[in-house]
Parts: C-alpha cells; sequence; structure tokens
C-alpha cells in the first residue's frame, strides 16, 4: 500500500477543488472498497479527500417516493421502518449484503461505485483490461465460475457485485450527482453502470467533478410488493452466484405491472426488460413465471465454468416471484 495524505472536506465544492487538484485523489466515506483495493496495490491514491462532512444524508419520504443521503450507511437504510415497509426490496438486499460491520461503515453512495471482486482484477500479478486497457482478460479462458453471463465482452466479463444496486435498478431509482458548479444532473440507475464494451476500464456515467448526493426511488405498487432472493456459496459473508429483485402489482390474479431485476449475472445490474412485458396481463403462475425466468437470460453467453448460471438464473427468478406471492 503506497503512501497518500488525508483531508477532510466541509463541502461538496471545497472536495470537488481538492480532486482537482489532484486528479488522481479519491473520495473516501466508509472507505470499505477503496481501502481494501490500496491495501492490494489494484488502486494507488495520493490523496483521499474525507467527504462525510458533506450534508448528504438523510432518509425521506417525498411526494414522489423515497430519498436516500449517498452518505446514508448500509445499516441504517436497510433497518428503516419507512423502507422496509414500502420498498422491501431494498431493505431485504442491504440486510443480505456483507456483514453487519461492514453495512456499518459502507455509504450508499460507495456502494453503488464498488468494483468486481473478479480474481484477476483484484490481482495486479495477472493482466486485466480493467486496471491496464489493453492487456486482456484471462477469465476468458480461466477461472470464470463467479463471473458474468449477461452484458459481457472479449474485453471484459467482470460481474457487477452489488446486491442494492440490482434492487434498486428493478424499482426504477434515479441517481442525483452534482458537481463543481453546484449543478445537479438526474440519472437513471438503469444507465449509471456502463457495459464493458472495448473500454472496461470505465463503469459508470460518473464525471471527475462529480459526487453522488442521493438516489431516489418512486413510489409504486411493484416497489410496495417486492422481494429479493439471494443465492450463494455459504449463507452469510458472501457475494452473489446468482440473486434477484422482483416487484409485482397483482389484481384479481393477474399482473398489472411487473419488475425484475439480477445480479451475479451481469457485467451491470441486469433489468430483465422482456421479461417484465412477458408479465403483464397475463395470471401469476408458476407457469407464467418459467416463461418469464426463460426470457430473461436469452442471448446469455456463459463460458466454461459458469454455465450453470443460465438455470440457476431462471429458477432464482422463479423462486423470487413465487415467494413474493405467498407472502
Amino acid at each position: 500500500m503506497n503512501n497518500f495524505s488525508y483531508t477532510p472536506a466541509a463541502t461538496a465544492k471545497e472536495a470537488l477543488g481538492l480532486r482537482k487538484d489532484t486528479k488522481e485523489a479519491a473520495f473516501i466515506a466508509g472507505g470499505t472498497t477503496l481501502l481494501d483495493l490500496m491495501k492490494a496495490n489494484v488502486e494507488a491514491h495520493p490523496q483521499l479527500i474525507d467527504i462525510n462532512q458533506l450534508p448528504f444524508k438523510g432518509i425521506q419520504e417525498t411526494a414522489d417516493g423515497l430519498r436516500i443521503g449517498a452518505l446514508e450507511r448500509m445499516s441504517d437504510v436497510g433497518e428503516n421502518a419507512l423502507v422496509m415497509q414500502q420498498y422491501p426490496v431494498i431493505a431485504e438486499a442491504l440486510l443480505l449484503s456483507a456483514s453487519p460491520q461492514l453495512r456499518n461503515m459502507a455509504s450508499i453512495g460507495g456502494n453503488l461505485l464498488q468494483r468486481t471482486r473478479c480474481g484477476y482484477f483484484r490481482d495486479p500479478a495477472f493482466p486485466c483490461n480493467k486496471r491496464n486497457p489493453g492487456s486482456g482478460c484471462p477469465a476468458q479462458v480461466g477461472d470464470n465460475r463467479n463471473l458474468a453471463i449477461l452484458g459481457t465482452s472479449e474485453a471484459c466479463i467482470a460481474t457487477n457485485p452489488g446486491d442494492l444496486a440490482v434492487a434498486l435498478v428493478a424499482l426504477d431509482a434515479v441517481v442525483v450527482l452534482e458537481n463543481a458548479k453546484g449543478k445537479q444532473r438526474r440519472v437513471p440507475l438503469l444507465d449509471f453502470h456502463l457495459l464493458p464494451g472495448t473500454t472496461p476500464q470505465r463503469e459508470t456515467i460518473l464525471e471527475p467533478d462529480e459526487l453522488i448526493v442521493a438516489v431516489t426511488v418512486p413510489a409504486a405498487a411493484h416497489a410496495r410488493k417486492s422481494h429479493y432472493v439471494k443465492v450463494r456459496d455459504r449463507a452469510s459473508y458472501a457475494f452473489a452466484l446468482v440473486s434477484a429483485a422482483v416487484g409485482l402489482e397483482v389484481q384479481g390474479g393477474q399482473i398489472r405491472s411487473a419488475r425484475l431485476a439480477l445480479g451475479g449475472v451481469g457485467t451491470k445490474p441486469w433489468r430483465a426488460l422482456e421479461a417484465e412485458k412477458m408479465l403483464v396481463g397475463r395470471a401469476a403462475t408458476e407457469e407464467t413465471f418459467r416463461t418469464a425466468a426463460a426470457a430473461a437470460v436469452r442471448g446469455a453467453q456463459p463460458r466454461e465454468h459458469n454455465r450453470f448460471k443460465v438455470e440457476m438464473a431462471q429458477k432464482t427468478l422463479v423462486q423470487a416471484l413465487q415467494e413474493l406471492m405467498a407472502s
């Protein structure tokens, strides 16, 4: 781990100004991902800018839905009564993430920016297009059991590791960003993370002079009736092999609206838009769910060691929908 300086910032303008002066500087809130990467010499930053004093907190019910400050801690959001009652998929995804100790430290904004757990990316002994563009992707033919089957490219098959992002993308969440001039822009979370394509080193649309301020989630019937299922190698403190975030509005046994997203299988949080369309207007039955689940993985490109994820993703999605209907 390289030496670095540490500077607390009192305002967004100050934080972004410090970042501009030292382009390789990084913002730190909880630091649960950043410090790991620095210790492993995957990232090196000469300066860390502490943003914990910025006014990016609060869990609020708004006229349109829910607003979560970017500096709220995962545990506080996951245990919030409003979130648990009106947006249960968010609470469930958060409380199935990491460990209690990490959830107490990790921020919502930082969680959305966490980087892949691909072993090749996290070991500087190997080439990796995310770390060193153009160096190659040994995961294509190497150990790819935990890696992506959707949204992949010849340059990268690294899986987005998030749980929260999967729940948020299912509920049409929007990320609020602010630049050094105080100007804000709102970006659907569906568009916030980027597919690897030929530039896997760029993972989000966040610009160097921007900070995540908050996340907003619209209120909806399918948000109130929502659920998260996570399949992993062990019962706790493990990343998803496959996960599913689902939300339904059902009236008279017929599905009026549906929201589906998958985790553990995509290079970004994976919204299953085609599968959602196949659910709307149909009966909420296992047969309907299976048909939609097959559509959700259409176009998957598994590698040698992760072919099982095609079937597992379908079964997990069906399980999540059945559990939701039974609740």
